[in-house]
């Protein structure tokens, strides 16, 4: 198993405590949650059962049954049981009936929104059994679901019985750029990190869509198939995306598009305007499930106001395809070579670069030798003025030791020459951030690019670290 070090070192906790655990895994669909559950606890695992999409109660039931049975090694069918409390009076049974052992056993419910069907009683009767029986059992109950907003409404932060229930709660995110490149080498595919950067800039390291990448392509053959062609499985992921993990996504996606449209962001007001979903509950609830299954993330610009967080489209594949696939005839021979040697496609990885590099923050301090003091990440943006004109900073890096590095993020195919323009730039773009926040802090400019800076006069002058796409391959995980 590649990466996952320190989910697997949580999980093996659980397995040597001296009480029952209660582990809800949430985390976006084929990010590999249920993988991970049955490598690492493969040899304790008892029962597993996964919720059918879409099902009602009584085929859930008779799934769960059918299950069970597969577990008694000598017993017939059972019977269906009519309600989740009989179902789980069975599972009683049959946990009494292993021998016991000072080994935990772990019990595995996966796809929970797909089992707790409308007025099922499944989450009531779950809670029962829990707090009831399962509690005292030297057991860990691993739960786990893809819709992430509806994990943490319903099992995290529930009212009811299973309120503070949970005593471990992991969220699987994405592979690193490090983990990406861990698990293309394990499959004997290998790539430049450059071809990697570009891949990571599409599928966004997700684990099912890395599956596809094949040891006799370069990168820009792996888009090519994957998203131009027929047969191509990201060129339909899309639309069953956003409907496998949410009710009615006709508002996520709406968001998502808005979002794909301006790539330093939107505040939540700029969102209802463009999008009419009312402020209140409506865009508050899809904010906030979209944030949780990690496809948008909450930017807070320097010195802002709550109201003026600024939210990005943060998952790779889907400003990829709304950018290049949506509206692409399928089949076009070569399509993504053509493409990819665009201007347009050139601007657009300045954007997923800079995406990236938000992402791998930890990487960036580790870079700087930062890694030990208390930082504060943020962007910051000033509007035309009377006085000064108007600039975007991509990342600013507030840190306790007295000094903030502002970041440039430039993507480039070969090293930056640093022109006596540029220098200006950023020579009065330093000097403007002083006057403009009266900050007393050494101000560091900090260039993060593809390859590395050519050393002349201007750079000398004007540039005091620069940061390659190396150093973002060091963060081993999220």
């Amino acid at each position: 198993m590649i990466g996952r070090e320190a989910e697997v070192k949580i999980m093996n906790r659980l397995l040597n405590s001296n009480q029952s655990e209660m582990l809800a895994m949430i985390g976006r669909r084929r990010i590999g949650k249920t993988y991970l559950i049955n490598q690492t606890y493969q040899h304790h695992k008892v029962f597993d059962f996964t919720g059918t999409q879409y099902a009602e109660k009584d085929t859930q039931l008779e799934k769960f049954s059918t299950k069970l049975s597969a577990y008694y090694t000598t017993s017939p069918q059972l019977k269906t049981p009519k309600t989740w409390f009989e179902a789980f009076e069975m599972l009683k049974t049959y946990l009494k009936s292993k021998n016991r052992t000072s080994k935990k056993r772990v019990v595995f419910l996966d796809e929970l929104p797909w089992i707790d069907t409308h007025r099922s009683g499944f989450l009531a009767e779950l809670s029962y059994w829990w707090n009831d029986w399962a509690v005292h059992q030297n057991i860990v109950l691993v739960l786990c679901g893809s819709a992430a907003s509806w994990m943490i409404k319903k099992i995290v932060n529930h009212k009811g019985g299973l309120h503070n229930r949970v005593t471990q709660l992991i969220s699987l995110q994405p592979f690193t750029l490090a983990e990406t490149k861990s698990f293309l080498l394990s499959q004997r595919i290998k790539m430049t990190e450059y071809q990697i950067l570009q891949l990571y800039m599409v599928t966004g390291g997700v684990p099912y869509y890395l599956n596809y990448v094949l040891p006799t392509e370069t990168a820009e053959q792996t888009i090519n198939r994957l998203c131009f062609t027929k047969t191509g499985m990201l060129n339909n992921e899309f639309k069953n995306l956003y409907a496998a993990l949410f009710d009615n996504p006709e508002n996520h996606i709406t968001v998502i598009r808005k979002l794909a449209e301006k790539r330093s962001g939107l505040t939540r007001s700029q969102l209802s305007t463009l999008t009419d979903i009312s402020p209140g509950g409506g865009l508050t609830k899809v904010l906030e499930e979209l944030e949780a299954s990690s496809f948008i993330a909450a930017i807070q610009p320097l010195h802002k106001k709550k109201k003026d967080t600024l939210y990005r489209l943060a998952d790779e594949y889907s400003h990829f395809y709304l950018k290049y696939i949506e509206n692409q005839k399928l089949g076009a021979k070569d399509i993504w070579h053509k493409l990819a040697h665009s201007q347009s496609y050139k601007s657009w990885c300045g954007y997923a670069f800079e995406n990236i590099c938000i992402k791998h923050t930890d990487a960036i301090q580790a870079a700087l030798g930062i890694q030990g003091v208390y930082t504060e990440t943020s962007s910051y943006l000033h509007k035309k003025s009377n006085e000064y004109a108007g600039f975007q900073i991509d990342m600013l890096i507030d840190r306790a030791d007295n000094a903030i590095n502002i970041c440039e993020i430039k993507y480039y195919a070969d090293d930056i020459y640093v022109t006596e323009s540029m220098a200006t730039t950023l020579r009065k773009r330093r000097e403007t951030f002083r006057s403009l926040t009266n900050t007393k802090k050494q101000l560091l400019n900090t260039i993060i690019t593809t390859y590395g800076v050519n050393e002349n006069e201007y750079s000398k002058d004007q540039i005091d670290q620069v940061i390659t796409a190396k150093d973002l391959f060091e963060l081993k995980s999220f």
